[in-house]
């Protein structure tokens, strides 16, 4: 008997009419507040093109204007008879050829692209949900480890850890970091931060290599030790590459979520997305573009890590 296969274009079409009444609910939404959208002031944020004032270093006058295409290059003849020459944007052009000029008058403006404070924002949310990602991951492998030692006192500092950075908020964790512990320290707000960030992680990691041991059958661990690896040899080669494929989607996820967290350093006055985004909303009064632009810039780095996630947990089931 064949099996036909279901054809599966209703339910995909069901979920782009899903989809497109979500986005017409929205924008009824905010036509009855009567929001007027402003997407066009939107990617100055992103990259702008940055004006350098060029100034003149003493007094003198105009002895020269080369013009080459959109660059002016200007020769300025001082009293002392030194020379200056700068190099402006011709549409910027302040003087002309036999002008008198004085220490700091303007001649003209050089323009370059710079990244905007959303680009910023993005580039510090980045490197520091990469840095406190690894050292979290770092330092929850050791606790949890440790969690299983039979070492008491190994044992009870672990769990001491743990516990007490998972029953407090993140939030009191980095204001005590940096009032208290960075006070004390001469901590920067960088290092406070990703410290804060790190623990946090780790303490759920340790959980979570923690399960992922124990869910791991004790007859395989007595089968290395049978074949004369120590405890050590035994959890290197045997125990932890079996439990990192179970542990492997609640790591992802853990994450995910870390890069979300690090929106709550902008208690401490760094500028990462989230702090990045209210600025620009500051000065732009385009609260919805802003935080679409931001959200957005959030799934551009998490949907990744997701895949990233789901196709090496298929290549690791694959191997069994």
């Amino acid at each position: 008997m064949i099996k036909h296969k279901k054809a599966q274009w209703p339910w995909h079409a069901l979920t782009a009419l899903v989809l497109v009444g979500l986005a017409v609910s929205l924008y009824l939404a905010t036509s009855m507040m009567s929001y007027e959208w402003r997407w066009n002031r939107v990617p100055q944020y992103f990259a702008y093109q940055a004006e350098e004032a060029q100034r003149a270093a003493g007094y003198g006058t105009v002895q020269d204007i080369v013009v080459s295409g959109d660059t002016a290059r200007v020769t300025l003849k001082e009293e002392g008879g030194a020379e200056q020459v700068l190099d402006v944007d011709s549409n910027s052009l302040l003087l002309s050829r036999g002008d008198d000029v004085a220490e700091g008058d303007q001649i003209g403006v050089t323009r370059h692209w710079a990244a905007g404070p959303l680009a910023w924002g993005l580039w510090t949310t980045l490197w520091l949900s990469v840095v406190s990602g690894a050292l979290g991951l770092v330092i929850g492998l050791f606790a949890g480890l440790c969690r299983l030692s039979n070492n008491p006192t190994l044992r009870d500092l672990s769990t001491v850890y743990v516990e007490l950075v998972r029953g407090t908020p993140l939030l009191v964790q980095i204001f005590i970091f940096y009032f208290f512990i960075g006070t004390v320290l001469n901590l920067s707000r960088e290092f406070a931060g990703v410290a804060a960030l790190a623990l946090f992680t780790g303490a759920y990691v340790a959980e979570i290599v923690r399960a992922g041991v124990q869910s791991i059958a004790r007859g395989q661990n007595e089968a290395a030790r049978s074949l004369g690896l120590n405890a050590s040899q035994s959890m290197r080669h045997v125990i932890l590459p079996q439990a990192f494929k179970r542990v492997l989607p609640p790591l992802a996820g853990q994450f995910i979520s870390l890069v979300k967290d690090t929106s709550l350093v902008s208690v401490i006055a760094i500028t990462e997305l989230t702090k990045s985004g209210r600025e620009a909303i500051t000065t732009s009064f385009s609260t919805f573009e802003i935080w679409f632009c931001v959200a957005g810039l959030y799934l551009l780095i998490n949907l990744p890590l997701s895949h990233l996630a789901s196709r090496l947990e298929r290549r690791l089931a694959q191997s069994d």
